[in-house]
């Protein structure tokens, strides 16, 4: 750690994509996530990964959702979108009610 006990943050360059994003400007979107290498280079070695994102709107207010699509094409990641929504939503709304619960047990 550093002298002001701050953990070192680096950037992982063996590791690095770039982003291309997808809106229907209505529900969500898409981002196709393009493996490369260090010098900004397309790597082929490595797969490209499509993540989803949406909003729920809840009594509490906007609910952020994100979740991956096991997709090898944007047309893939679009069809399976509507599913990863609603699982994610499902998942976000019952870590809610757990973490109501154990604040109602406190």
């Amino acid at each position: 750690m550093a002298a002001n006990d701050m953990p070192e943050i680096q950037i992982d360059a063996d590791n690095m994509y770039r982003e291309e994003s997808f809106s229907d400007l209505k529900v969500g979107s898409i981002r196709k996530l393009i493996p490369v290498t260090r010098e900004g280079e397309d790597d082929s070695s490595r797969d490209v990964r499509y993540e989803g994102s949406a909003s729920l709107m809840t009594p509490a207010g906007n609910l952020p959702l994100s979740f991956e699509l096991e997709a090898d094409t944007l047309a893939g990641a679009i069809d399976q979108f509507p599913d990863a929504v609603n699982a994610a939503a499902e998942r976000a709304i019952e870590e809610l009610k757990e973490m109501q619960r154990q604040q109602s047990q406190q």
